[in-house]
Formats: structure tokens, sequence, C-alpha cells
């Protein structure tokens, strides 16, 4: 059965040039649709409580934090919300993880307007929206049964080593914390950049940022 009614779009980022930018490129495929703002949690919280929202169109991180602890409860207030990431964070790296946690779709803020269009359109029609290459992973992770948490590659001293580094140790007060010699904690953190594909310490900042507590649980 053919809708009738308008669709209702929440676009939640703190940057308001996105928000407009989003909006219009809404307004463009669906012209009669309704659109509010958001720019903190708050107001993504008092939006979803209180107004029937079809689609929530969500940035990953706010100057309150990240959302990915939201995303549970959001559900639970409207349940039949879609909601669809909207992050310039690699996707490869972020987006099965937002799936994971409620998301129903994840799309780069690198994307072209064509682009944005065709995902909102897969998001009304299937109820769902990602990429091909994220699509391949979530065959690997949910058929295959390959783990998609990075760290779990990792052995207990590399995590260990990784953790120290991301607290800002060096070699040589890791190699006195843990009592290793400097060349073996070097091989180590050499072990960690490989098996979590990574060349940066912001990287591995990043990567533990998102999936330690996963490692946890």
């Amino acid at each position: 059965m053919k809708r009738t009614t308008p669709y209702c779009f929440l676009v939640a980022d703190d940057h308001s040039i996105v928000r407009n930018g989003l909006a219009l490129v809404i307004k463009s495929t669906f012209e009669a649709a309704f659109i509010y703002q958001a720019g903190t949690f708050n107001e993504i919280q008092s939006f979803v409580t209180e107004i029937k929202i079809d689609f929530l169109i969500l940035d990953i991180s706010f100057p309150e934090g990240s959302v990915l602890r939201m995303l549970p409860g959001l559900k639970t207030l409207q349940p039949n919300m879609k909601i669809l990431m909207f992050s310039s964070f690699d996707e490869e790296v972020y987006a099965l993880r937002y799936i994971k946690a409620g998301a129903d779709g994840y799309l780069s803020k690198l994307s072209t307007p064509e682009v944005i269009q065709q995902a909102l359109k897969t998001m009304i029609r299937e109820g769902k929206y990602t990429s091909d290459s994220i699509k391949d992973k979530i065959v690997d992770s949910y058929m295959l049964k390959k783990p998609d948490n990075p760290l779990e590659k990792l052995s207990h001293r590399e995590m260990e080593i990784a953790t120290l580094l991301v607290k800002g140790f060096g070699n040589l007060e890791i190699s006195n914390e843990l009592d290793l010699k400097a060349t073996t904690v070097s091989t180590y953190k050499t072990r960690v950049f490989e098996k979590l594909n990574i060349t940066t310490l912001p990287a591995l900042i990043q990567k533990i940022d998102l999936y330690h507590d996963t490692t946890e649980n």
C-alpha cells in the first residue's frame, strides 16, 4: 500500500552546515517530508521522546561524546524508527559496530548528494542501507563466524602493550613497566600494528576507543 502521509526525518549533527545540507537533499528527494534538526544529545532525546520519527540521520560524534550507547535507548523509545549513521569516520572500522548496536545503516559524509538520495530511497524501500563492502563484512561476521572486533586478534601481551601505547607510554617506559627488553617491546608494537592493519598511533587510539569495551564483556 502506498504511503499517504509525509515521512518525518530528524537530522542530528552538531554542525548546522551539515544539518542544513542534509535537509536540502532530503527535501529534493521527498518534497513533502517533515524535517527536524537536533544539535545535541538532549535535543535528540527530546525529539524522539515527543515526536514520531520515521528516519533519524545521526552523526557518530558530538561534543558530549559518542552516540554508541544511545542507540539501544533510542530504539526502545521508537522501535519502528530507522537510524542511518552519517559520519566521516571510516565505515570499514565503524559501520558494523554501530549496526550491531541498533543502527539500520551507515553512510559516509563524503558521499555525493546522489548517493545520499539513493541511500534514503533504499532505507524507505528496504528499511536498511549499507555499502557493498559492509555487506561483505556482515556476511563474514554472521555466516562465516569471523570476529568483527579486530582486538580479538591480539595476544594478551600485545593487548597490554597496545593499551600502554594509547595511554602515552613510550617504548622505554613500556619496557620498564612490563620488565621487557626495549627490542622486544618494539617487536610487539610492530605485531600489533600489522594485526590491526594500521600504521599510526592515532589509528591505534581509534581502534582501542571503539572496540576495547567489547573485549571485557
